[in-house]
C-alpha cells in the first residue's frame, strides 16, 4: 500500500519548521503556528475536532485550538512528525491514507505557496493518480458550496463534476492543482478556467471550502 500520507506528513512538518511560527499561510487568518495547532488538534483531540463539522462543538474546538496554539511551536512540530496517539484510528494505514493524504498535501501547499518565492512541486504520476482518485470520490461533496457549476478536467480529458449548478466553469489542470482549487486555494491553484466571465469571477472569489 502507498505511504503518501506519511510522506506528506513529514514534508508538512519540515515546511512548518523551516518557516517558523509566524509565517503566513493560505488559510485565511492563520499563521503557521495556527495551522500546526489545527493539524495536531484534528489528530489528537477528536472530542474537539468534531467542531470542524458540528456547530454545537465549535466552542470546544475554539478553546482547544487556543490551548494548542499556546504550546511551544517545536512541540507542535514534533507531534505532527510522530503522528497520532497509539490507539487512534489514524494509526491504521488504510485510514491514514484515506483521511490524511489530501489533508497533508493541501496544508503543505498552504505553507509553501504563501511564501513569495514558491514554485510548483514536480509530483510523480502515481501520486497524481492517487489524488485524482480521491478527488473523484469527494468532488461532489466538497464542491457543493461552489458559487457556480464546476467541472474539473485533467489534461488528458478525464473529468468529474463537482457542482451541477449553472452557469458552468470548467477548470483544467493536474489533479493536485484541481484539489487546491476545490478546497478554496483559488489564488494559488495553477489551473485554466473556461466559461462565463462573471461565473469565473465568482469562483475565484469564493470562500475557502477548507480542510
Amino acid at each position: 500500500m502507498s505511504t503518501f500520507a506519511k510522506r506528506e506528513r513529514l514534508l508538512l512538518a519540515d515546511l512548518l519548521e523551516t518557516a517558523g511560527p509566524t509565517a503566513p499561510t493560505l488559510c485565511e487568518g492563520w499563521q503557521t503556528r495556527d495551522l500546526a495547532a489545527h493539524v495536531v488538534v484534528r489528530e489528537r483531540r477528536p472530542d474537539a475536532a468534531g467542531g470542524l463539522l458540528i456547530k454545537q462543538l465549535a466552542s470546544r474546538l475554539d478553546r482547544t485550538m487556543e490551548e494548542f496554539v499556546a504550546k511551544p511551536y517545536a512541540e507542535l512540530i514534533q507531534l505532527i512528525r510522530t503522528g497520532p496517539p497509539r490507539f487512534s484510528p489514524f494509526q491504521l494505514k488504510p485510514v491514514d491514507e484515506a483521511a490524511n493524504t489530501v489533508e497533508f498535501y493541501v496544508h503543505a501547499e498552504d505553507v509553501r505557496r504563501a511564501q513569495p518565492d514558491w514554485s510548483a512541486r514536480e509530483l510523480d504520476p502515481v501520486f497524481q493518480d492517487a489524488l485524482w482518485s480521491r478527488l473523484e470520490r469527494t468532488a461532489r461533496l466538497t464542491g457543493r458550496s461552489a458559487p457556480t457549476g464546476l467541472v474539473l478536467r485533467r489534461p488528458d480529458g478525464r473529468t468529474v463534476v463537482a457542482n451541477r449548478g449553472t452557469p458552468v466553469v470548467t477548470a483544467t489542470g493536474e489533479p493536485s492543482e484541481l484539489l487546491l482549487l476545490l478546497y478554496g486555494r483559488q489564488s494559488a491553484a495553477q489551473v485554466d478556467l473556461a466559461g462565463d466571465h462573471e461565473a469565473i469571477t465568482r469562483l475565484r472569489g469564493g470562500k475557502q471550502l477548507g480542510i
